[in-house]
């Protein structure tokens, strides 16, 4: 198998933990390739994407700031991610194209069935919390999939409406303070806010009216479980966190760069787990 260079562009990328994720799926397959962290400022966006091309990289993966900026710099943008706005992945195609993806939809999909096999898109309603733009990929992905309904609860209304608009009549925009009485009947909970993550304040989140039987999510996982994950596991709620939609959401990526379509696997779980 011929060599093959990826990354993953952004400012600051130190913190990736993409390169120890990719070096483990190569390693596991023998697979010859690099992956290369590429700190590159806002300001030098466009020099960095054409050069992709010049130093014959299959592609990168994108992350803050630039994974809305990027969009116009590529030729083509897959029509999920032109939905959510937002791409964290650039291939580049055999002519020398680049098109642009986002997985972070495909990273919830992949540890929700992961993590909650008896949760089917049909079941019944869905509560998600907060409207940034994980949230837009992850909606996006839900309604994709064919639930039935999303209520969308987030502390600016106007932005819970606006996914409404983008994404349909799937989305039920809700005033946060309607929170706790968005919980009648719903499968799954689903916290895509920064509350609950260490340093940035709690989550008031009462699960009184969750019903037994539903699933709780929080795209968090520093730490690994919240106080929201804490209290639905108190209550016996199957739950999931963050780690592994981050760990998800890089199988469609290094299917992309080096052919193969790898698994998540419980070593290589506990082997990111003990980096953090």
């Amino acid at each position: 198998m011929e060599f093959r260079a990826a990354g993953i562009i952004g400012m600051p990328v130190a913190q990736s933990k993409s390169p120890i994720m990719y070096q483990f799926w190569r390693d596991q397959y023998k697979i010859p390739g690099a992956y290369i962290p590429m700190p590159v400022l806002p300001e030098r966006l466009e020099d960095a994407v054409r050069g992709l091309r010049a130093l014959g990289f299959v592609g990168c993966n994108v992350t803050m700031p630039h994974k809305i900026k990027i969009l116009p710099l590529v030729d083509r943008v897959d029509p999920l991610a032109a939905k959510i706005g937002a791409v964290n992945l650039v291939i580049v195609e055999a002519d020398g194209s680049l098109t642009a993806y986002n997985t972070d939809g495909d990273g919830f999909m992949g540890n929700l069935a992961a993590s909650c096999p008896a949760w089917h898109p049909t079941s019944g309603p869905i509560v998600v919390l907060g409207a940034g733009g994980a949230a837009a990929s992850i909606v996006a992905s839900l309604v994709a999939a064919g639930v039935p309904e999303v209520r969308l609860c987030n502390r600016t209304f106007s932005k819970a409406q606006a996914m409404r608009d983008r994404y349909g009549p799937a989305v039920h925009p809700l005033h946060w303070e309607d929170r706790h009485d968005a919980l009648g009947g719903v499968r799954l909970l689903v916290n895509t806010t920064s509350l609950g993550m260490t340093g940035k304040g709690d989550l008031d989140m009462k699960l009184d009216g969750l019903p037994p039987d539903a699933a709780v999510a929080d795209i968090i996982y520093i730490p690994l479980k919240t106080p929201l994950l804490q209290a639905a596991e108190a209550r016996g709620h199957s739950t999931m966190n963050g780690l592994g939609m981050l760990l998800h959401q890089g199988v469609p990526c290094f299917e992309r760069y080096w052919g193969i379509r790898p698994e998540v696997t419980p070593e290589m779980y506990q082997m990111i787990l003990a980096t953090l």
